[in-house]
């Protein structure tokens, strides 16, 4: 029998009672001590924090600490179980954060509900904050959210359901497409499902250089064209697919998931955790050398042995247990690590289109293979190089308030990363941070 991680994650849930928690920075060697890190001297930080709000990066802990906002309308792939539900899954971010980015990331799942309120929420929120990370918010809401925030807030806005899954796909993509000869612009791509995820990607390939023309999106109701009846409706309550239905879908195919796949180059599944769901005789109607992204967890929507034996020269799939995890933890750490180091205003496209090239460039350096397109979350040196590339970028784009090169974010990134996990080693060390017997059921690596 396996682990049954479950219950097992339920039983170290209530003897760890957290999964992050706050440290001093400072050290506190007397009374006096508090004369500096409190009144009377901490009067004069907040003197110059006034004259220039923007201090509050250099002379708070602001730098390096962002919130992690749901409503938990969509906890992973569970549904609506609402913000207490969230808090489990909000902290177990945090800690990838911390010990991925070295990020300081605070859960904050809220009751707010409607569109409006999670806008001006995430306003009053700015000040304490060097970013803002969305999560596990329901679909189209989340869509409107990110856009809408991108637009009012001077600090980096993610929605990690939408962007870490773009740029994590469109890296792996990449290196798919060298290994079996193709361009990103050209190849046929069959999208089966339309939440966030997929939306997302599509819009990131777009910005990549894709043309929109050479694709076919899936959604419940069948294949986005313009004559669906839905139309009308989709162009109010949900203006991105009617987008798609304009802009994609050069051949007018209708029909389902079997019409959009024949003769495609690429599929890229996230849709229901279902294997069988995309049949192995529809992977044998796609173009030769195939690439499959079967993306839905826990369970993809076709097993990587089957969609092998019906020819995909390429399989990938967010499980950790199967080659060519398509994880957004390769992703969101190091992406947040260079926009807070550049004192970035925002995340634009081209910022997570730098971090894909770069992933995509350490794991073709390593040497790519059919099951070696994307860096594990093992592949620590990856990290500090993306978070390199994302601060370059937004020096390139005009949103970073700092200008920092290659190499000094690269060095930057590695000592902060780094530190956190030595951190981490410490405390365990001391038994601040406790190993329970209960961890011996699974093995470290």
């Amino acid at each position: 029998m396996g682990v049954n991680y479950g219950e097992l994650a339920v039983k170290l849930a209530r003897e760890y009672r957290g999964k992050v928690s706050v440290y001093p920075r400072v050290p506190v060697r007397g009374v006096k001590d508090f004369a500096i890190w409190y009144t009377p001297g901490v009067a004069e930080v907040s003197r110059r924090i006034f004259r220039d709000p923007d201090l509050s990066f250099d002379l708070t802990g602001r730098w390096n600490t962002i919130a992690i906002v749901t409503d938990g309308t969509r906890v992973l792939g569970l549904g609506d179980f609402g913000p207490e539900a969230a808090m489990a899954v909000m902290e177990g971010k945090a800690l990838l954060f911390n010990y991925l980015g070295g990020v300081d990331a605070v859960p904050l799942p809220v009751s707010a509900r409607r569109l409006d309120d999670l806008v001006r929420l995430v306003e009053w929120l700015r000040p304490a904050f060097g970013g803002v990370n969305l999560e596990d918010i329901e679909s189209p809401k989340c869509f409107f959210l990110l856009d809408e925030l991108r637009k009012r807030l001077d600090i980096p806005v993610w929605h990690d359901d939408q962007q870490g899954t773009a740029g994590v796909t469109l890296s792996a993509l990449i290196n798919a497409l060298k290994l079996t000869g193709r361009k990103l612009r050209g190849s046929t791509i069959a999208f089966i499902g339309a939440g966030a995820a997929n939306i997302a990607t599509l819009r990131l390939l777009v910005s990549a250089g894709a043309d929109p023309k050479d694709f076919v999106v899936v959604d419940s109701k069948g294949i986005l064209h313009p004559a669906r009846p839905d139309m009308e409706k989709l162009k109010e309550a949900h203006p991105w697919k009617y987008w798609i239905a304009h802009n994609t879908n050069r051949d007018g195919r209708t029909g389902g998931i079997k019409e959009a796949i024949e003769g495609a180059d690429v599929l890229i599944a996230a849709s229901k955790p279902q294997p069988g769901l995309i049949k192995k005789e529809w992977i044998r109607s796609m173009a030769d050398d195939p690439i499959v992204f079967a993306l839905a967890n826990p369970d993809p929507e076709i097993w990587p042995w089957d969609a092998k034996e019906a020819g995909a020269r390429i399989v990938a799939t967010g499980r950790s247990d199967f080659p060519n995890q398509v994880n957004n933890s390769l992703v969101f750490p190091s992406v947040f690590r260079g926009a807070l180091d550049a004192r970035s205003r925002k995340i634009t496209d081209s910022m997570i289109i730098a971090a894909a090239e770069e992933l995509a460039r350490y794991a073709e350096e390593r040497g790519l293979s059919e099951d070696y397109i994307v860096p594990r979350m093992t592949d620590w040196e990856a990290y500090p190089r993306v978070a390199a590339a994302v601060a370059v970028k937004a020096w390139e784009e005009g949103v970073a308030r700092v200008r920092l090169t290659w190499e000094e974010e690269y060095e930057n990134a590695k000592e902060i990363i780094s530190s956190r996990r030595k951190a981490l080693e410490m405390f365990v060390e001391a038994g601040l941070v406790k190993i329970s017997p209960l961890l011996e059921e699974v093995p470290a690596e």
